[in-house]
């Protein structure tokens, strides 16, 4: 009797680890995604002059910031105080969903044969994309 219990035990405990475990669902990222958007960096010159004031208070830290001007909006992400220079960033994708604009990001780091200057630098992208003002950034 002890033998079929044990027996019982382990089949349920089996049952509720499979039930877990297939209750579980990795979510895909993309999930929603409507469109890929059309953006331009924008050189320091270019930037709007309040744009350019916040990323000069915020820029020893991490930043994400978004800004609208008219139609336009505008897509900051910086990385902070780096200890040298050569850095650059990547912008591996911008798209809409139906709420919000995704952006990812990726800091890239000097090239070893790259003799970067022991100076530190503060590297940060500007994007810029026209009509969806009205929507929430993401930040990856």
């Amino acid at each position: 009797m002890t033998r079929n219990i044990k027996t019982c035990v382990i089949i349920v405990g089996w049952i509720a680890v499979m039930g877990i475990l297939g209750g579980c669902a990795v979510e895909k990222e993309d999930e929603g995604k409507v469109r890929d958007l059309e953006f331009t960096v924008v050189s320091q010159e270019e930037q709007p002059d309040a744009l350019r004031d916040v990323i000069g208070e915020k820029k020893e830290k991490p930043f994400q910031i978004s800004y609208t001007r008219g139609e336009d909006l505008y897509i900051a992400v910086g990385y902070g105080e780096q200890e040298s220079s050569g850095y650059s960033i990547s912008v591996n994708e911008l798209f809409e969903t139906e709420n919000t604009i995704v952006i990812d990001t990726t800091l890239i780091g000097p090239q070893t044969s790259e003799q970067a200057a022991q100076v530190a630098s503060y590297p940060y992208v500007v994007i810029k994309t026209e009509g969806i003002a009205d929507k929430t950034v993401e930040f990856r």
